[in-house]
């Protein structure tokens, strides 16, 4: 058994931190002496340790709490944790550090990186397991393996133009996180289906409207129906970026001929234009 003053020593966290630890709940004593001084045994000091690890990346203590007192979690599990997300900042710290170098030997390159090689590796593997088998197998097949598809993958995603285009998608989910939630917590094929038909009628009623000005109110109406259908679709918090991109893809040469062929000659121009009117050219 360790007292306070010991643990503080060990640890170089203050007495006071430890005491409000205890008062908080987050790290209580393991026993007391009889003149009421805390004491301190071995697992109690790998819990501190855990809360220190949390602590590294700011976390509030009312969160690291609730992390701690889960029942699911077991410890294992918490450390996987924390080593996954002392991976991460290990590679920021390195990219940090390498922008650096090149700062000091006159060589300012900037870092566009958005997801590190292990969130990158993740939704790899998220993508994997939500794609239907067939398209799995064509995808392996042209590959020659998983393994060399991931490679792939790993390349054309880590590239500095694919990080700028993830910088914008990240802004339309409102931070990182919320999207590499959203890819690995993907809606399922009947809601996908569910959505699509419903963005194919919108679709429908926006061509119906096509002798219209595209800033009439007509046709505002729709495009804004639009939005809010792909931004409960995409999960995202702001649609206006994600509705600018879809305005491009309809402006997109190769793409084009089979809007026309659907829904008629120039539909594919007039969707992007009435995009481009409802929420304004970037």
């Amino acid at each position: 058994m360790r007292t306070v003053k010991e643990v503080s020593n060990l640890t170089g966290i203050s007495v006071r931190t430890l005491h409000y630890y205890d008062e908080i709940g987050l790290l209580i004593p393991t026993d007391k002496s009889e003149a009421g001084y805390r004491l301190y045994d071995d697992e109690a000091l790998e819990t501190l340790q855990q809360v220190l690890f949390f602590r590294e990346f700011d976390i509030p203590l009312k969160e690291i709490k609730a992390i701690m007192a889960n029942p699911v979690l077991e410890r294992t599990q918490i450390l996987q944790m924390q080593r996954k997300m002392l991976t991460e900042k290990k590679e920021r710290m390195e990219r940090l550090i390498a922008s650096i170098d090149d700062i000091l030997k006159g060589e300012n390159k900037m870092d566009f990186t958005v997801f590190s090689k292990t969130e990158i590796e993740e939704m790899f593997q998220t993508m994997l397991e939500h794609m239907p088998e067939n398209i799995r197998d064509i995808a392996v097949k042209e590959f020659g393996s998983i393994e060399q598809w991931k490679e792939h993958y790993m390349e054309v995603v880590s590239s500095e133009k694919m990080q700028k285009g993830y910088a914008k998608v990240v802004e339309w989910y409102g931070g990182k996180d919320k999207y590499l939630s959203a890819v690995q917590n993907p809606v399922s094929k009947e809601v996908a289906e569910s959505y699509n038909k419903r963005i194919e009628v919108i679709l429908q009623k926006l061509i119906d409207k096509r002798d219209c000005a595209v800033d009439s109110f007509e046709v505002k109406e729709i495009v804004g129906e639009f939005g809010f259908v792909m931004k409960q679709f995409s999960q995202i918090e702001e649609e206006k970026g994600l509705m600018l991109a879809q305005a491009q893809y309809y402006h997109n040469e190769k793409i084009k001929p089979k809007i026309d062929e659907k829904y008629g000659n120039g539909a594919s121009d007039f969707f992007a234009r009435a995009i481009e009117s409802f929420y304004g050219k970037e």
